[in-house]
C-alpha cells in the first residue's frame, strides 16, 4: 500500500527516491513497516547510497509540522528545514542511516536551526556616508516608516542609488512569521543560502531583466525578483530603461501582495508584498532641471523618456522625490545628521504605533481602515478636494496621500493627522504636478 502510493507522486528530480526507496524496503520485510508511521521522507539518492539535497525543504518541514509528523531528510538540507521550529528534523547522510534509524539501532541527530548571527551593526552601507540631500534622507526615513513606494529622480550622480542601498539598514527587522515567509520562499527558489536571516531582502535586478525574471515562472514555476523581495525592498535602478512591459507586471502584485502563475502543468501562488524603490534621470541626458549643466533633450524627448513610465504605475509610487546636484563644497563638509541605527530606532517607534492601532503597516490600510484611522477636518478635506483638482489625482493617489499623511503623523507622535501632514504628503507627489502643468 505504501509503496503504490508513492509510485503514484509525479516524479520532479529526484526528491522522491529516499520515499520511494524505503517503500520497496518496507514491502520486501526489509525494514519493519511501523516504523515509518509519524515520519516523512524527502532525498534523492546517489548510486552509493548517499542522500544528497533536494530544493524548497523549508515549506516541506512546515507542512509536516502542520500534520504533526517528523522529516527525514538529507543532512545538508537539515538546517534549513529545522529553521521550522514546529517540526522535528532528522538529519541523514545515508539510506544506510535511515535504515539504521527505523531499526533503532542507531538514533538520527535531531537537527537545529542555525542562530541569527548576522547584526545591523554589521552593515557597511550607512545613510551618514550620503553628503547633504536632507530633503531625500527624510523621505527616505518616512518610506521605511510607513512600508512607502519610492521613486528617486534627479541628475546622474546625486546619489539616488546610494540612498536607495541605505534603505535596509533604516527599515525595520523582520518578524518571525515574516521570517519564515521570506525563508520559504528563498528555499522554493533553491537560494536559501542568499537568506539574511531578520534583515529585511533587497534586490536590485539589471534593467535588461525580463518580466518572466521579475514575475517568476518556467515549466515548473519559481519565485521571481519581486517574490524575492516579499517583506523587504525591490529596487528598480534607471527605471525609464526597463522595458514597459516589464514594468507593466509590477501593478497588480503591488495591490494585491501577491503572484499567481498559471502554466499548463501547475499553478502557483508566491507571496509579493514588496516595497518598490525607484531611480530614474529627469531625460535621456540626465540634465533637465539641473542648474550646475545644461539639458540637451528636447521636450518632445523628456516626454517619451517619461512617457516609459505608464500613469497607473506611476500612481502607485507614493513619494516622487527629486534629488539635487551639490552645491560647490558640499562634498567636503563633514556629513551631517544622524546614523542608520538612529534612524531605524525612530522608523521602529512609527511602526510599532502603526501595529498597536491597526494590526499593520500604513501601507496596507484599505479604503474603509484608513477612513477610520484617517479622520479629517472640513478644512483639510477641502485642501485635498483643491490638490485633487489642481494635479488630476485619482482616487488610487488620493488615498496613498492619505497614508503618507498618516505615517508623518505617527512619526511625529500625533493622535489625528492635521494639515501639516496633508501639505507635506502632497509635497510628494511632484511628477503628478509636473504632469498637470504639461
Amino acid at each position: 500500500m505504501y509503496l503504490r502510493k508513492t509510485l503514484d507522486l509525479p516524479k520532479e528530480g529526484g526528491r522522491y527516491d529516499l520515499p520511494i526507496a524505503l517503500g520497496i524496503l518496507a514491502a520486501s520485510g526489509q525494514i519493519p513497516l511501523d516504523q515509518l508511521e509519524g515520519y516523512e521522507f524527502l532525498g534523492e539518492l546517489a548510486l552509493s547510497g548517499e542522500l544528497r539535497p533536494i530544493s524548497a525543504a523549508l515549506p516541506a518541514a512546515l507542512a509536516c509540522g502542520d500534520a504533526a509528523r517528523d522529516l527525514i531528510i538529507s543532512g545538508a538540507n537539515a538546517k534549513e528545514a529545522a529553521f521550522s521550529s514546529i517540526t522535528r528534523v532528522f538529519g541523514a547522510e545515508n539510506l544506510l542511516q535511515v535504515c539504521a534509524h527505523l531499526h533503532q539501532r542507531e538514533q538520527l541527530p535531531q537537527a537545529v536551526a542555525e542562530q541569527d548571527s548576522d547584526s545591523f551593526s554589521d552593515d557597511p552601507l550607512d545613510i551618514l556616508d550620503v553628503k547633504g540631500q536632507s530633503h531625500a534622507k527624510r523621505a527616505l526615513e518616512i518610506a521605511a516608516s510607513g512600508g512607502h513606494n519610492l521613486l528617486f529622480y534627479g541628475p546622474p550622480g546625486t546619489g539616488k542609488t546610494m540612498l536607495a542601498s541605505r534603505l535596509p539598514g533604516i527599515l525595520p527587522g523582520l518578524s518571525e512569521r515574516e521570517m519564515l515567509d521570506v525563508a520559504a520562499i528563498y528555499s522554493v527558489a533553491a537560494q536559501s543560502q542568499d537568506y539574511r536571516g531578520r534583515r529585511r531582502p533587497f534586490r536590485s535586478p539589471h534593467h535588461t531583466a525580463s518580466a518572466i525574471a521579475l514575475v517568476g515562472g518556467g515549466s515548473n514555476p519559481k519565485p521571481g525578483e519581486i517574490s524575492l523581495s516579499h517583506a523587504g525592498v525591490l529596487f528598480l535602478d534607471e527605471l525609464p530603461e526597463f522595458p514597459r512591459k516589464v514594468l507593466e507586471v509590477l501593478r497588480e502584485p503591488l495591490e494585491s501582495g501577491e503572484v499567481r502563475i498559471s502554466r499548463a502543468r501547475s499553478q502557483a501562488c508566491f507571496p509579493a508584498r514588496f516595497q518598490l524603490v525607484a531611480a530614474m534621470n529627469p531625460c535621456p541626458c540626465g540634465y533637465h532641471g539641473s542648474d550646475a549643466n545644461r539639458c540637451r533633450c528636447t521636450p518632445d524627448q523628456v516626454k517619451r523618456y517619461r512617457d516609459k513610465i505608464s500613469g497607473p504605475l506611476l500612481d502607485r509610487i507614493d513619494m516622487h522625490v527629486p534629488v539635487r546636484t551639490l552645491r560647490q563644497g558640499e562634498l567636503q563638509n563633514k556629513t551631517q545628521g544622524d546614523n542608520s541605527s538612529t534612524i531605524r530606532t525612530r522608523v521602529e517607534l512609527a511602526r510599532a504605533r502603526q501595529i498597536a492601532r491597526q494590526g499593520k503597516a500604513n501601507h496596507q490600510l484599505s479604503a474603509p481602515e484608513l477612513e477610520h484611522h484617517c479622520v479629517l477636518t472640513e478644512s483639510d478635506k477641502a485642501l485635498l478636494e483643491q490638490a485633487i483638482n489642481k494635479l488630476g489625482l485619482s482616487t488610487r493617489a488620493y488615498h496613498r496621500v492619505l497614508k503618507l499623511a498618516r505615517t508623518l503623523a505617527d512619526m511625529a507622535e500625533r493622535e489625528n493627522v492635521n494639515t501639516v501632514d496633508i501639505s507635506e504628503a502632497l509635497s510628494y507627489r511632484t511628477l503628478d504636478r509636473q504632469s498637470s502643468s504639461q
